[in-house]
Order: C-alpha cells, then sequence, then structure tokens
C-alpha cells in the first residue's frame, strides 16, 4: 500500500520525508559474507520517548507553522504501489577495506570541497519504530533492500563523491547502551564498501528513536548524555584506525527543543535551548578528540540549529572548542517547505506544484549566501547534509530545476551539497544505477564550476 505520512518535530518544524518505494523482491546478499543468525534484542535504552511522537521531519522555512504531534509510527513517504519489506536478507560483512592511509595534511576546508557532490542512504539503517530481532531487519525495514557492493558500486559510477549514512544505534541495543555487535559490524561493512568504492563516507547519529526530547527535560538530561557519550565512545573506538576519508557527523537534525524555545513565541528559552546544543556538540568533540588514534585529527561534522540556516547562523549557535581545528558545520534545505516537503495539501499549508520564479532563487541565493558569509568566509567549512523534494504532483521539470539549483548554488559558494535519497526515488537500488539521467547530469555538472 501507498505510505503518505507526515511527520513533525513535536509539535515544531514540519516536513514530510522524501518518497520510499518498498520492493517486493526477495532482498539479495549484501555486502561479503552470510551471516542469518537472529540478533538477541537485549534491554531496550532506559529513556523514555513520549508514546507518538514521531520522526523528526527536515528542516524548513521560519514562516512555516507549528503542528501537533502525528501517533503514526515514523516513516517515509512512498511513491507507488508498496507492499511490507521483505525481511531475512542476509546481515553481511563487507570485504576488507583497502589499507588505511595515513590522515592527510589538509584543512577541513580542503577536504570538504574536495568532496564534490554527494548522497544519501537514506531509509536504511535509520529505520525505527518497530520490533525486529535481526540486523537485516531494520536495514530492510524501511523498504531497502538489503546493501551489496553492486548498489554502492553505482553510487560511485555515478559521481558523487561522499555518502552520509544515517544510523539508528539504538536498534538492538543491550545493556548499559552496548551498540549490538552485529549491527556494528555490518554498518562497518558498508563503510568499508562505500570506501572501496572511492567515495568519502559521514557517519552519524540520526533520529534513533526520538530520545533526543530527554537533552530538554531536568530529569532525564545526565541520562541522555550518558547514553551520548557511551555510542560515540563506542564508535570511536570501533572505527579509529580508518582514514579521514570517514567523517563523524554529532547529530542530525534533532538539536532543537520546543518545550525550552518555540521559534515562533518570542526569545523566552532561547540561550538555554542554544547553549543544550553547544553543549552537546562540544562533549562530542571532546568524546572523539579524547579517544586518539586517527580520531585526532579527523574531519568532524557539527549540527547547527535544527540543522535550520537561518537559527544556525544565530550569533547565539557556537562552533565547539576543537584542539585540531578540523571542523565543518551542517545544515539541511528544503526551502521552500510547500515545494520541497508537500506533495499533497496540509492544514499548516498549500501544497505548490511548481517552482522557479524570480523571487524563489533570489530566496534561495539569499540562503546560500548567509551560510557562506557566517561560516566560509570566516574559515568555517559547509556541508549541507541533506537538500531534496517530494516528487509528486510537481509540475513537470519542477523538482529537476529545484535540485539542480539548490546543487549549484551551494557548490558556487563552496559548500558541499548532499542529496537525499531513499529506495528508488533518484536511485534505483535493485538496478543499481540513477533514474534520471538528466537530473543526474544537471547535479553533476556543477563539478565544473572553478571554486
Amino acid at each position: 500500500m501507498v505510505k503518505n505520512i507526515f511527520e513533525n518535530k513535536k509539535g515544531k518544524n514540519w516536513k514530510k520525508l522524501i518518497c520510499v518505494l518498498l520492493s517486493a523482491s526477495v532482498i539479495s546478499a549484501g555486502c561479503g559474507e552470510k551471516n542469518n543468525e537472529d540478533v538477541n534484542s537485549g534491554t531496550q535504552p532506559t529513556i523514555e520517548v513520549t508514546q507518538g511522537s514521531k520522526e523528526p521531519t527536515k528542516a524548513v522555512d521560519a514562516t512555516e507553522p507549528t503542528k501537533a504531534a502525528d501517533s503514526t509510527q515514523p516513516t517515509k513517504e512512498a511513491v507507488g504501489n508498496t507492499t511490507e519489506p521483505t525481511k531475512g536478507a542476509s546481515e553481511d560483512v563487507a570485504e576488507p577495506t583497502k589499507e588505511a592511509v595515513a590522515m592527510r595534511d589538509m584543512t577541513t576546508m580542503e577536504y570538504v570541497q574536495s568532496l564534490g557532490v554527494g548522497i544519501n542512504l537514506g531509509n536504511t539503517f535509520e529505520s525505527c519504530g518497530f520490533e525486529s530481532t535481526t540486523v537485516t531487519g531494520y536495514e530492510t525495514g524501511w523498504g531497502s533492500p538489503a546493501i551489496t557492493p553492486k548498489i554502492l558500486e553505482g553510487y560511485a559510477k555515478c559521481g558523487f563523491g561522499v555518502m552520509r549514512i544515517p544510523v539508528a544505534w539504538s536498534n538492538l541495543m543491550g545493556d548499559d547502551y552496548t551498540i549490538n555487535e552485529k549491527y556494528l559490524k555490518r554498518v562497518k561493512s558498508v563503510v568499508d564498501c562505500v570506501l572501496n568504492n572511492d567515495m568519502c563516507v559521514i557517519l552519524n547519529i540520526h533520529w534513533d528513536g526520538g530520545w533526543w526530547t530527554g537533552f530538554s527535560e531536568p530529569d532525564k538530561k545526565d541520562e541522555c548524555m550518558y547514553k551520548y557519550e557511551r555510542i560515540w565512545t563506542q564508535l570511536t573506538e570501533a572505527f579509529g584506525d580508518y582514514d579521514d576519508r570517514l567523517m563523524f557527523e554529532s547529530l542530525n537534525e534533532e538539536g532543537c527543543w520546543e518545550n525550552i524555545w518555540n521559534r515562533y513565541g518570542g526569545t523566552q528559552g532561547k540561550e538555554e535551548a542554544y547553549a543544550l546544543l553547544n553543549e552537546i556538540n562540544q562533549k562530542f568533540v571532546d568524546i572523539v578528540r579524547g579517544s586518539g588514534g586517527n580520531n585526532a585529527l579527523r574531519h568532524l561534522l557539527i549540527a547547527g540549529y535544527a540543522t535550520d540556516i537561518e537559527l544556525t547562523c544565530d550569533e547565539l549557535f557556537l562552533m565547539p572548542q576543537d584542539p585540531a581545528g578540523r571542523m565543518a558545520v551542517s545544515v539541511h534545505y528544503y526551502t521552500p517547505s510547500t515545494f520541497a516537503i508537500l506533495d499533497e495539501d496540509a492544514s499548516w499549508g498549500k501544497m505548490q506544484p511548481d517552482w522557479g520564479t524570480e523571487e524563489e532563487y533570489e530566496a534561495l541565493y539569499k540562503n546560500m549566501d548567509m551560510m557562506k558569509e557566517h561560516f566560509i568566509d570566516k574559515g568555517i567549512p559547509v556541508i549541507v547534509g541533506e537538500f531534496g523534494s517530494a516528487t509528486k504532483n510537481k509540475v513537470e521539470g519542477a523538482v529537476n530545476r529545484y535540485l539542480t539549483a539548490v546543487c549549484d548554488a551551494a557548490y558556487r559558494r563552496g559548500l558541499c551539497p548532499v542529496l537525499w535519497d531513499v529506495t528508488n526515488v533518484f536511485y534505483n537500488r535493485n538496478a543499481a544505477k540513477f533514474i534520471d539521467e538528466e537530473l543526474l547530469s544537471g547535479l553533476m555538472s556543477v563539478l565544473e564550476i572553478e571554486r
């Protein structure tokens, strides 16, 4: 069946995640050696999430009204008829990575600008909100086939220079917030496959079931910070020997708390909300740098406030103190939300079927100029970790026009644009090829721009 799920950020920035086609075919083997054993789920995390809370959706423009929470399980927008995802695909390990090289002597600005255009491996390892006893059950739970070397090779052949891999590390988590060994092993196998295809990797903690809301509650904050520290301590140990082609991202777009500060309701609580995000980001840097090895010099991606451009450019958002001086800032771009998020009318806005007026181009340029002036011009690199668009009920050519314009505007100003994509929306994972060659050509054409 078709799933058109509108999601919210606990009444904050409301958006609709971009499209999933659930595969009805038998899922092929993943990266490497097969392992079909069930995984013991272990003890569930102790941090409570309000029942009915949903995965936060994409950052949107400041004019978008807030919405009430929906009780639907977190999922993504689907395109076309879908079936229940096939379970039981092999939980595989990638072939060994190429021999790691030493961390290169390059600034993070040089590194980010070398990445070119990126893409997300969306709706895969960040799937959550349901119960599974296997790693594959989560990997395929939101419609992706099990990821194979062929799939990842296809992304590389398209010309993408970096792949962002969102992960819900709480899946199958054990006591004391111990990441499941097989879950970690599977993610590592995919990271290895990506690196073997000469792409870089951005690895993060995604929405992960919504435990982020607890940071804003006095009786849960310490436990949330402990869980956060436990996760990154384990990840820095697991990936500590990887070279600088692997980048860590502090969090997704959950760095905002409406119960502390509502951007539409004045300034009360604003300083506290920003201070909380700044504290989490600083904790992230301290954990990574303190773990030693290649992590002492690893390039790090710091999530902006709600990964929203305007809010991240606010003077209250502070980049962490970093002894290595190797950090970039992350924002997302789904503006205007009525075009990029909606494929049908909603109570908060009327779906916009077309994009490309002079005023809309000017708004895009203004937003990208803002990031350039606040960060690039001050020596702080910028990665647009997600940009994308709903694809249904749009005027022919509008989606391509929007996506290529965003990609071009970001790249010209020195930002690295990373397309948000899920199974079979822009890239066909079953066929391991980009669906629309004209769109791909438009995205990759920015690589010819001299910067």
